[in-house]
C-alpha cells in the first residue's frame, strides 16, 4: 500500500515542484482545497493579477489609445501565438491567437471544405468528440452539401476511404482522456487523400504536441495554458495552406477588419492578410490576452527543468498513481476506469464511471474540498496539471474519495441537485 509519506518524498524530489510557486494558491491551500480540474480551467498564475492591473491602470488608464502602438496591443495575437507555437510543434508566425475555439474551428473547417475537390463529401469525427466541434461541423456540412459521419474511435481506420474529405478529431478526448497517435492518424488520413483538423484543447500545455504534417489545428487558452476563464483561443494552419491562400487570395468566412492586409487603410473592399494573420477577425481582447500570456509563461517556465517532456513524465506519474490508489482504496464501490489503462494512450486526465452516482459522488467530493468535474452521463473526471499538482494532492484526493464512498454521504439529496455547470 502506498503511504502518504511516499508521495511527500516524491514531491521533494520533483524537478517541477518549484513551478507551483508561479501560481496564486495560498488561499486555495488554506481552505484545504485540492484542485484536479485544470483540464477545464487552469489555476490563476501569480503574475496575472499584476499584469492585468498594469494594463488597466497604465496602458489603458495612462497610455489610452496610444497603447495600441506603444504597448504593442496590435501585435498581441502574433506575439502570444509564437509562444504557443513552441508548445505545439509549430514555427514562428504560424499560430494566431483570436476569438474562441468554436469560431476558429468554423474558420479552418470552412477552409478545408473550400480546398476539397471532386466527389469527396464526407467529414468524419468521433461520436464522443466535444459537442461544440460536432455542432460546428454539422452546420458547415449542411451548408455545403457534405455529410458528417460520426464513428467510434476504434473504427476510424475503416472510414479512411475515397469518400473522406476531412478528418476532424480532438487530440485528447474530453470525457475519457483517450489520446490519438497524431502522427499515425495524420499520415493515414493523408494516404487516403483527406485533410486533417486537430483540436488541441485537452493537450496543449500538458504534453509535447507535434503537429508535423497536419493541415489545421485549433485550441483554447484556459485549460492547461492557464489563461483564465474565457481566455482567447488559437488557430494554426500548415504553411503550405497559408501559402496557397496567399497565392489565390483566399478569404476565410469571418473576414473581419483585423484579418485585412492593411486594416488602417479602411478600404471598403477586403484584402486578406498574408499567412496565418488572415484567420484573425475582430479586435483583440487586450485584458484577456494579457492574462493568457501570463498563463502560457508558466508552461514555458518548465523549459529549463526538462520542458514538455518533463511535464509529460510527471503527468504519467500522477495519473498512474491516481489510478492505482483509486482501484486499491475504492474497490467495491462500482467505480470503473473509463480512461485507457495504458498511460501512453491517455492525456493528463483520468476518468472513472459510476453508473448511478457519478454526479452526486462528484458533488460530495467537492464538498470535501476535492474539485473535479462530472461529464454526462456517468463520468467523474479528474485533471492533473503537472506544473502545480503534487503527488500528495493525489493521495489526499483519493483518501477523501474513499470516505465519500464508504460513508455513503453522496446519497444525500442535496448532492443530486444539478447546477448549471457540472
Amino acid at each position: 500500500m502506498i503511504a502518504r509519506n511516499d508521495c511527500v518524498e516524491r514531491d521533494r524530489a520533483d524537478p517541477l515542484a518549484p513551478l507551483r510557486s508561479l501560481f496564486a494558491l495560498e488561499r486555495v491551500d488554506r481552505q484545504g482545497t485540492i484542485y484536479l480540474d485544470g483540464n477545464s480551467l487552469g489555476v490563476l498564475p501569480r503574475a496575472a493579477a499584476d499584469r492585468v492591473r498594469q494594463v488597466v491602470e497604465d496602458e489603458w488608464g495612462l497610455g489610452l489609445i496610444r497603447s495600441w502602438n506603444t504597448a504593442g496591443w496590435m501585435t498581441l495575437s502574433q506575439r502570444i501565438g509564437d509562444k504557443i507555437a513552441t508548445l505545439v510543434g509549430a514555427g514562428p508566425g504560424e499560430v494566431a491567437v483570436a476569438d474562441s475555439t468554436s469560431a476558429n474551428l468554423y474558420k479552418v473547417l470552412s477552409a478545408a471544405i473550400a480546398m476539397t475537390a471532386g466527389a469527396r463529401k464526407q467529414v468524419v469525427s468521433e461520436r464522443t468528440n466535444f459537442p461544440t466541434d460536432l455542432y460546428i461541423a454539422d452546420t458547415l456540412a449542411r451548408e455545403h452539401g457534405f455529410e458528417l459521419a460520426l464513428v467510434d474511435a476504434d473504427g476510424l481506420d475503416a472510414h479512411l476511404d475515397d469518400r473522406l474529405a476531412i478528418l476532424m478529431l480532438t487530440h485528447v478526448n474530453y470525457r475519457t482522456g483517450r489520446m490519438h497517435d497524431m502522427a499515425r492518424v495524420t499520415s493515414a488520413a493523408h494516404d487516403a487523400g483527406a485533410l486533417v483538423i486537430w483540436d488541441l484543447a485537452h493537450s496543449a500545455g500538458a504534453m509535447p504536441v507535434h503537429l508535423g504534417d497536419a493541415d489545421f489545428a485549433v485550441g483554447c487558452g484556459y485549460k492547461y495554458l492557464n489563461g483564465g476563464p474565457g481566455a482567447p483561443a488559437f488557430v494554426w494552419a500548415h504553411p503550405r495552406h497559408t501559402a496557397r491562400m496567399d497565392r489565390e487570395g483566399w478569404r476565410q468566412p469571418l473576414s473581419g477588419w483585423l484579418g485585412h492586409a492593411a486594416p488602417f487603410e479602411f478600404t471598403p473592399d477586403y484584402r486578406p492578410a498574408p499567412g496565418i494573420a488572415r484567420f484573425i477577425c475582430g479586435t483583440p481582447p487586450v485584458l484577456s490576452m494579457a492574462a493568457l500570456e501570463c498563463g502560457i509563461d508558466t508552461v514555458l517556465a518548465a523549459a529549463d527543468r526538462g520542458g514538455l517532456d518533463a511535464i509529460r513524465r510527471k503527468s504519467i506519474a500522477l495519473t498512474e498513481l491516481f489510478v492505482e490508489l483509486v482501484e486499491s482504496r475504492c474497490a467495491g464501490y462500482s467505480l470503473e476506469l473509463a480512461s485507457p489503462r495504458a498511460a501512453a494512450d491517455r492525456g493528463s486526465q483520468v476518468s472513472f464511471a459510476h453508473a448511478t452516482g457519478g454526479y452526486p459522488i462528484m458533488q460530495a467530493l467537492i464538498a470535501r474540498g476535492v474539485i473535479g468535474d462530472f461529464r454526462a452521463p456517468d463520468i467523474l473526471r479528474f485533471g492533473f496539471t503537472p506544473i502545480y499538482t503534487r503527488f500528495a494532492d493525489v493521495w489526499d484526493a483519493v483518501d477523501r474519495l474513499s470516505h465519500v464512498l464508504a460513508s455513503g454521504e453522496w446519497r444525500e439529496p442535496r448532492f443530486s441537485v444539478r447546477s448549471a455547470v457540472t
